[in-house]
């Protein structure tokens, strides 16, 4: 991003831009627009021949053929290389997320170009990172958060930070040293220095975080946002909650909280606080109106309202929700009480990559309830998920989503070629054609605030094949000693957690939804 110059002028030439999506849930479309950008910022969507003859000597990007959209924003995201690629397959959160214990990594700036990579490439500008949590003392906080920050930085992209925040049940629901005691000696030992140097100190994070966030306001306030983490409820005690969401209230900041994917973690709260999670955050005084809830899953009509009324924005991870087995988000539900839906692909999408678009299609086509009449999101819905309210909840809202004068150059430009090959009907319009027909990786060219990061489908701020032989070096040398009993250690954790999970949570309840025939009815 360095080598961008900060007063360039120039116009992108498109077929059609779409500069938004409006109050119907429909595209705002200009035909043989072109986009006039200065100083990073969109000054004017216009007609091309307009624009040309104010300024017949601009350099023009994009092209007759060239379809422009708004950069798009994953507003979940955690780390780069998936964890199918390092050996841990897709199942039940409880029992994945320890999976991650005896993974190997690459270190935080390669994992996290990696993603980014992939993000770009397919046209997500914005990224919501949340990484998984701190260890060690505070030089080792910054010490990462600036390698993954400037690896962001240094490839393009927009970045808001979170670091997820945990106080208490790391493993199971109940404190750690009660289940640790359970086990082997030899295994909890292994272990409980472990657990211990995750625990959050709360006061110590909140005092580190109001620090980085003013370094960063200073130093990259377009680029870089700060947000907090409160990792879950079961994770999170009341008293951890209050002082993350006093000191949100008194930075400004926004607040990004993993809530009720899963049914036991719904169950969780219903027997420890004899209410729904939602209900418990709100009479915390913690549903505000800079909390966004990540994924939803197993909310209630009652639970909605509540998120309504405190004007909450809801992370739909549809991907997520599949591969891991935790449900399908009542997103139709919070479209029609007008909750703000925003649009993330987790750890990984359908693919096992970061296509935004691909992760839009799915969630498109996941809420087409039946019926006739059934209410159902639209192209426009969906293309506002990944866009505007994907900007709010970044912390970047007014500043990002749209293609309006003032607003910045974030563009992506796809080939409408690519898109209507061999024919598509001039009845179609044109947000659900880009949204339905769009390829893998479509991106042709992506700006962000003015500056070029994708050309002819690949970033070029960073040598991105160097990027991928080096983690392809490391991850294929032979596994250290220390790795070996990682991995060992934590496959037998894994079975003793799953243990405890089915004496506590026995399967007695009806599943999330079902097949809508049953073989030999009629």
């Amino acid at each position: 991003m360095s080598d961008c110059p900060a007063d360039r002028e120039f116009l992108i030439r498109t077929r059609a831009t779409i500069t938004g999506v409006d109050d119907a849930s429909t595209g705002e479309v200009i035909e043989g627009a072109a986009i006039h950008v200065r100083d990073g910022l969109v000054v004017a969507v216009k007609p091309f021949e307009d624009l040309r003859t104010d300024h017949p000597d601009l350099p023009v990007e994009g092209g007759p053929d060239a379809i422009a959209f708004p950069g798009l924003v994953n507003s979940h995201h955690h780390s780069g290389l998936t964890p199918l690629q390092l050996g841990v397959p897709y199942g039940p959160l409880e029992l994945w997320l320890p999976q991650f214990r005896g993974m190997r990594y690459v270190g935080h700036r390669l994992d996290t170009l990696y993603s980014a990579i992939e993000m770009l490439e397919s046209g997500t500008t914005t990224v919501q990172h949340i990484h998984p949590g701190l260890t060690g003392e505070p030089d080792t906080w910054t010490n990462l958060s600036n390698k993954v920050i400037g690896a962001y930085r240094d490839i393009g992209m927009r970045v808001s930070f979170s670091f997820m925040i945990r106080d208490r049940n790391q493993l199971v629901h109940e404190d750690d040293e009660p289940f640790l005691s359970g086990l082997p000696e030899d295994e909890a030992a292994y272990w409980r220095p472990k657990l211990a140097a995750s625990r959050a100190p709360i006061l110590s994070h909140m005092s580190w975080f109001e620090e980085q966030k003013t370094v960063w306001a200073k130093s990259d306030p377009d680029g870089v946002s700060w947000q907090l983490a409160p990792a879950n409820l079961h994770w999170c005690s009341d008293d951890c909650l209050s002082a993350i969401f006093d000191t949100a209230a008194r930075t400004g900041s926004k607040i990004h909280m993993h809530l009720v994917e899963t049914r036991l973690q719904a169950e969780f709260a219903r027997r420890t606080y004899g209410k729904s999670a939602i209900r418990h955050l709100a009479d915390l005084g913690c549903l505000t109106g800079n909390l966004t809830l990540g994924h939803g899953i197993w909310t209630d009509p009652e639970d909605l309202d509540l998120v309504r009324n405190c004007g909450c924005t809801i992370c739909h991870n549809a991907s997520s929700g599949l591969r891991l087995a935790s449900g399908i988000a009542p997103v139709n539900e919070m479209l029609k009480r007008g909750v703000p839906v925003c649009l993330g692909i987790d750890q990984a999408g359908i693919n096992d990559d970061r296509d935004m678009l691909q992760e839009m299609r799915l969630a498109w086509a996941l809420h087409r309830e039946p019926g006739l009449d059934t209410f159902r999101p639209s192209a426009g819905h969906v293309f506002r998920m990944a866009t505007e309210h994907g900007a709010a909840s970044t912390g970047f809202e007014g500043r990002i989503g749209r293609l309006d004068a003032g607003k910045a150059a974030d563009v992506v430009l796809v080939d409408w070629a690519d898109i209507a090959r061999p024919f598509i009907d001039d009845s179609v319009p044109l947000v659900d054609a880009v949204l339905q027909r769009s390829r893998q990786m479509a991106a042709r060219t992506v700006f962000v605030g003015g500056c070029k990061v994708v050309a002819d489908g690949r970033v070029i701020s960073i040598d991105r094949d160097m990027v991928l032989e080096e983690i392809g070096a490391l991850l294929s040398a032979p596994f250290t000693v220390s790795e070996t009993e990682a991995r060992n250690r934590t496959a037998r954790l894994v079975r003793y957690m799953a243990d405890w999970f089915e004496a506590r949570y026995p399967e007695t309840s009806p599943p999330s939804y079902r097949f809508n025939a049953i073989a030999g009815q009629a």
